[in-house]
């Protein structure tokens, strides 16, 4: 295991590439180091290396109500969905080192990057911005999951790595949202970037990312102020929705007009977690990673209605029709019709009795709900490693955050709706008035379920339901509900009254689980640093 004085200290030696989707390929000693401005790009690449990675993507999915992750896997997020886990848990402990070791890349560049000689002012800035963000990003992680957690920005000795604190989440992360207004003056905006520089931090993601710390902060006003810079205008950057909702998650519309921020990946960086959520038959290992029958049932109908919803014209006995057409490109179901990657059309059956049955909820390697992702698929992929970019910020997020905030500030109205809303469905594909035209009937309380259905159909397998559900503080009651799979008439299934498959029970204690535990090798390393309530 990593302790603290790994995780915050040792900064793994320095490494670089050229490019964002390259792996680390060369190494530099300190007394080689920090030659020429190609040394600070090479350091800074080291950092965008260590912004993310796919297995807190993916794995984040299933840490909310859109998805279940059975087993092991995904670094065992599965005990912390249902409320089975503590400090030694190994995606609680692996978040803790993997940003900390961050944290130490990006302060390693701030540190040394004076010693480069005769160093383009401007080039230098921009690196330090670029760095800077990506700390930020890394302190934003720790707090939204551990609230209170170390906070530096030199780097740290081995001495103090044993003995520091924790400093108070509020004081870091009004640190982070300084940073991300101090460093747009010195980011290009996406229209000003380089073929050769795609991928890099832009201005429009900083400001897109002060609404996300705003936005988890309920601070409306600010995530409005921030939205604005963004929407309509091009100073900051040129950003609209991109045309197909379902082309979008494609290796051929990468760098489309609607990514601000994504995960690189292609060259000699790839993932293979389609293999953990695609049916049997395709990816030729069990289905881990599936969707939930409680965010299929959040796709509303295509008159705007959600299923419940009198007049909505939903049929339990044919469930998929009429539905969102996010839903098609979002996920599998019984019937559903995809190609596989030999260019075949499968046709997936997941209901019991189904012929064949590699695919069903029968089979022990099939997904257990009877859903299977379909987002984020790459039929380019070689043997299943696909090197599609992860998109962490899009335009249709910083629309979904302005017509939340809005609403919260009372301020919902067509203009606003026709801004935000019904652009994002329109573009899905809806045509009904019902659901494309603004309902001023609806008050502050019903607009809130719209938008936060909305958020959650358009963002699904993106990773940001769990960060949703936690600062909505709604997580205590989602997350204390069974994962539901399809209903079925037939087999030994373990059922709800309505003949829903219960695939578990979750738990989710209100205040516990709404903070991570300081993970436990890590205070046994430092006795200072303090436990979060109830752990």
């Amino acid at each position: 295991m990593k302790k603290l004085v790994l995780s915050i200290l040792v900064a793994g030696t320095l490494f670089s590439c050229r490019k964002l989707d390259q792996p680390i390929t060369r190494e530099f000693t300190e007394t080689a180091y920090w030659r020429d401005s190609q040394d600070a790009l090479d350091a800074l690449t080291a950092c965008y290396e260590h912004l993310s990675k796919d297995d807190y993507y993916f794995g984040d999915e299933a840490l909310s109500d859109n998805a279940y992750n059975s087993g092991g896997g995904l670094i065992n997020v599965n005990a912390i969905a249902n409320g089975g886990y503590d400090g030694a848990n190994g995606r609680v402990s692996d978040t803790w080192s993997y940003y900390y070791t961050t944290i130490r890349r990006c302060n390693t560049v701030t540190t040394n990057i004076d010693r480069v000689p005769n160093m383009d002012a401007t080039l230098k800035a921009r690196i330090l911005a670029e760095t800077r963000f990506i700390r930020a990003y890394a302190y934003f992680q720790l707090t939204a999951w551990y609230g209170d957690v170390p906070f530096y920005t030199d780097l740290i000795t081995i001495d103090a790595s044993r003995t520091i604190a924790r400093t108070d989440k509020n004081t870091i992360q009004e640190f982070i949202l300084t940073e991300l207004a101090d460093i747009q003056k010195d980011l290009p905006t996406n229209a000003q970037q380089s073929q050769n520089d795609r991928g890099r931090i832009t201005r429009g993601a900083a400001i897109a990312m002060s609404a996300r710390v705003h936005l988890f902060r309920s601070e409306w006003a600010a995530v409005v102020a921030d939205c604005e810079k963004l929407i309509g205008k091009t100073e900051n950057g040129t950003y609209a929705l991109f045309g197909n909702y379902s082309n979008l998650f494609t290796v051929a519309n990468e760098y489309n007009s609607e990514v601000i921020l994504d995960l690189q990946y292609g060259g000699g960086r790839t993932y293979d977690k389609q293999r953990s959520f695609m049916p049997q038959t395709i990816a030729a290992l069990r289905s881990v990673l599936v969707p939930t029958q409680d965010l299929v049932n959040d796709y509303i109908m295509t008159n705007g209605k959600a299923i419940g919803e009198a007049g909505s014209g939903y049929n339990e006995n044919t469930p998929y029709v009429n539905r969102d057409p996010r839903f098609e490109a979002t996920i599998l179901h019984h019937g559903s019709k995809v190609i596989d990657f030999a260019g075949a059309e499968q046709t997936i059956l997941t209901q019991p009795g189904s012929v064949p049955a590699t695919n069903t909820v029968d089979d022990q390697g099939a997904s257990p709900t009877g859903y299977y992702f379909y987002k984020y698929y790459d039929r380019a992929a070689t043997n299943y490693a696909s090197g599609l970019n992860l998109i962490m910020i899009r335009y249709a997020d910083v629309l979904l955050m302005y017509a939340e905030a809005k609403n919260e500030l009372g301020q919902m109205n067509a203009a606003v709706w026709n801004q935000t809303i019904q652009p994002i469905r329109v573009r899905a594909g809806f045509n009904d008035a019902g659901a494309t035209q603004f309902n001023a009937a609806l008050n502050q309380d019903q607009q809130r379920v719209v938008i936060r259905r909305e958020r959650r159909s358009e963002l699904a397998f993106e990773g940001l339901r769990v960060y949703d559900i936690r600062r909505w503080k709604t997580a205590d009651v989602v997350m204390n509900r069974p994962v539901r799979g399809i209903k079925v008439t037939s087999g030994a299934f373990n059922k709800d009254p309505n003949g829903y498959i219960i695939v578990e029970n979750r738990l989710f204690t209100n205040p516990k689980h709404y903070l991570w535990p300081v993970p436990t090798v890590e205070r046994d390393q430092n006795k200072n640093l303090s436990q979060n309530q109830d752990w």
